[in-house]
């Protein structure tokens, strides 16, 4: 009798990419780009070439501009300097037989003045505290709670659009093979898909329509770009991380779907876990058949899933796709460990974000083991 052929070593056609396998490296800030400039270097293009044997790899989130900035070290695409920095690493990753996208991110409310150009408020859909949340802006004063932002004015919209129209042509630039949009995990995207964090009664708030309008221009402007077939969303549509809550999801993601579905994206990338420890709101299976059942595109699901798990999802028809975080983190060939079966090393949560070469490119592969 032949063996039963492994689901996650499955090839699959993402848009129009051909991918090896179904194993894929989720986006994780790891805040370890070069200063200042917030420029990506040599050791980033070291950790994303070393696991290079995913399908396919997502980059850590990646602002659009320095108002979108949210944590201390996380990278940009805005400037020349970050361009070739990211070209760095999509060379590497290329010359290792992998292939990469960069996420494109703007935090919106999730920031501190510490961190906004000329101290500014951070900018969201409405002038609502994330309740709980904090900024980590530097090792002098560590964790700040973050304060009120301030509401975009309607004018300036399509300003933001603009700048993750430009971080899509950056990205272009340094050699990514697409993009993702960051739609989830109480970002600026996230902050006008959800009913209570966008209070506005302007057209990018109030009705379903309008709050997904500003992230459906988003997604518009960068598939100009890249071309629906290179280019995908992520969204988190029951966490409750970052102070977020919408009143009726299933209508909200249904909607979103369609929409998408209709732009012709790529893919969707859904969190389906609580994401860091937070709680989840109603039944998230229930949201994850809407947005099943209203995208005809791939489906790719995040919800710190084991091999097996991955593999009985995929096998049930909820996902094409699985996006792996911590275990990737601490094991650079973990298709491999998938395929033989083989113990997983251990990761450090003291550091993950920030630091050096240490809990970032030293984790051992089998071969070194």
């Amino acid at each position: 009798m032949a063996k039963e052929k492994d689901l996650l070593f499955q090839p699959f056609v993402l848009g129009d990419l051909a991918l090896p396998n179904r194993i894929l490296m989720a986006p994780l800030t790891r805040s370890r780009s070069k200063q200042p400039g917030d420029i990506p270097w040599e050791l980033n293009a070291e950790y994303y070439a070393q696991r290079a044997g995913s399908g396919l790899i997502f980059s850590e989130a990646t602002q659009v501009s320095p108002q979108g900035k949210g944590y201390v070290f996380t990278p940009g695409i805005y400037s020349d300097a970050q361009v070739q920095g990211w070209r760095k690493v999509t060379s590497a990753v290329h010359e290792a037989g992998g292939r990469i996208f960069l996420q494109l991110w703007h935090v919106g409310r999730i920031s501190h003045p510490a961190l906004q150009p000329g101290g500014a408020k951070p900018v969201a859909p409405s002038a609502i505290k994330p309740e709980g949340a904090k900024a980590y802006i530097g090792d002098r004063l560590g964790m700040v709670e973050i304060p009120e932002p301030r509401a975009l004015e309607t004018d300036e919209i399509p300003g933001v659009v603009a700048q993750f129209r430009q971080g899509a042509e950056n990205a272009r630039r340094a050699g990514f093979d697409g993009v993702e949009i960051h739609g989830a995990n109480g970002y600026l995207l996230d902050q006008f898909i959800r009913s209570r964090s966008n209070r506005r009664d302007d057209m990018y708030g109030g009705s379903v329509e309008n709050r997904l309008r500003f992230p459906l221009m988003v997604a518009e402007a960068v598939t100009q770009v890249w071309g629906r077939e290179r280019t995908g969303m992520r969204v988190s549509p029951t966490g409750t991380f970052h102070d977020m809550h919408d009143d009726d999801p299933l209508e909200t993601y249904g909607a979103l779907a369609a929409k998408l579905n209709d732009l012709g994206l790529a893919y969707i990338e859904v969190v389906e876990d609580s994401f860091q420890g937070n709680e989840v709101e109603g039944r998230p299976e229930d949201v994850i058949r809407v947005i099943r059942d209203n995208f005809k595109g791939a489906y790719i699901a995040n919800g710190n899933y084991s091999a097996d798990e991955a593999r009985q999802r995929i096998g049930d028809g909820l996902c094409d796709l699985v996006t792996f975080g911590r275990l990737f983190i601490s094991n650079p060939d973990l298709p491999e460990r998938f395929r033989r079966n083989a113990p997983l090393n251990e990761y450090d949560k003291d550091t993950f974000y920030g630091g050096d070469e240490h809990g970032y490119t030293d984790y051992p592969a089998l071969e070194d083991q």
